[in-house]
């Protein structure tokens, strides 16, 4: 942030001290003032005392749920940035969380990188609401007025809508402890890659929005299909397959997730043109689609699952190099690489062990 602009506070909110630590020498390190609290009563207490323009919460607290705690922070700091912090089993929760007005949620452990990107999405979206307000205010007549409160309405329409879907696939995800917080995940680290790909934060947060919705078509599956054990005949595969269908329709009425639908419609079309439900090949594929097809297969990698042995993460990335070409697009292939290297080499550091290759 430029220097000659003021401090902008932060409110980092969460039991765990050693986050906490983490969060506040991040923050400070890009310019932010930072404070802190270990519960829902002192997050309560700092924000009465100062005003703060910005809170990371985590949705699990020793004294008050994130979900109850949402309303009580904003009716006290009514514009307030306010972004949840989650393990993958609390997606759900987060989801809600959003209903109640937070602005967007992030998956534990966070990636520093996707942290920044979405702070500053955050405050955008807050010094736009404050533009809006304070041109509400010196706007005169009842026709202007009307107009404000129906824009404000259909922006809050929006934002509940998109939270209620993504609620909705978190439960249907719980349902199987294989599945659970699959979409957080992907929609994390589908981020990620669309970052590397220097997607713009526009272009990021639609990505990330369409990894999160991706799935939302299979609450039109059957449930017997669904939690089927073993291999589906030809008629329940296609059943399954209707869920991008399915999914795209869902999405359908709300106009702005345009481009979010194309992803979650095609995210299972194949570079080669052979996959569906459109055939679309190689560039006609969107870049989203793409990107989150290409995550999915992943994670479903690395995730236990009853019919298959888990994958280290660079194992799961050098079998995705055999799908380049066929399912894959090359470049999404090697920006998924350069993510989990960064991303694996951090983890090792934070663990305190060596480098990969390095002998001790």
């Amino acid at each position: 942030m430029p220097a000659s602009d003021p401090p902008v506070r932060f409110l980092v909110v969460d039991d765990e001290e050693g986050i906490r630590h983490t969060l506040r020498k991040f923050l400070s390190r890009e310019g932010y003032e930072v404070s802190i609290a270990a519960s829902g009563a002192e997050a309560l207490d700092v924000l009465r005392r100062q005003k703060t323009a910005g809170m990371l919460l985590d949705v699990n607290l020793p004294d008050i749920s994130g979900i109850d705690l949402v309303p009580r922070v904003l009716d006290l700091e009514p514009d307030l940035a306010l972004l949840m912090l989650t393990g993958v089993h609390d997606a759900a929760s987060a989801a809600l969380c959003m209903q109640r007005g937070a602005l967007d949620y992030l998956v534990k452990p966070v990636d520093l990188a996707h942290l920044a990107r979405a702070m500053q999405g955050a405050l955008r979206r807050r010094a736009t609401l404050l533009e809006t307000h304070l041109r509400d205010q010196h706007l005169h007549g009842e026709v202007a007025r009307s107009a404000a409160e129906r824009r404000m309405k259909q922006a809050n329409h929006d934002r509940i809508s998109t939270a209620t879907l993504d609620a909705l696939v978190n439960a249907l995800e719980a349902k199987d402890f294989c599945l659970r917080g699959h979409s957080a995940r992907v929609a994390d680290l589908a981020g990620a890659v669309a970052a590397e790909l220097c997607q713009s934060d526009d272009e990021i947060e639609a990505v990330r929005t369409g990894a999160r919705l991706h799935d939302i078509g299979k609450i039109g599956i059957r449930e017997d299909v669904l939690n089927k054990q073993g291999p589906l005949t030809d008629e329940e595969y296609g059943h399954v397959k209707s869920h991008v269908v399915v999914g795209s329709q869902i999405l359908a009425p709300l106009t702005h997730l345009k481009e979010v639908i194309a992803f979650v419609r095609n995210h299972h079309e194949r570079w080669d043109g052979f996959g569906y439900p459109d055939r679309l090949a190689g560039e006609a594929i969107p870049l989203g689609a793409r990107i989150i097809g290409t995550v999915e297969i992943y994670d479903a990698l690395i995730t236990t699952r009853p019919y298959q042995e888990t994958m280290s993460p660079a194992a799961a990335v050098e079998r995705l190099r055999e799908l380049i070409g066929t399912m894959l697009d090359p470049m999404v292939h090697e920006a998924l690489a350069r993510v989990i290297q960064r991303r694996t080499a951090a983890e090792r550091s934070d663990a305190g062990e060596p480098p990969a290759g390095i002998e001790t």
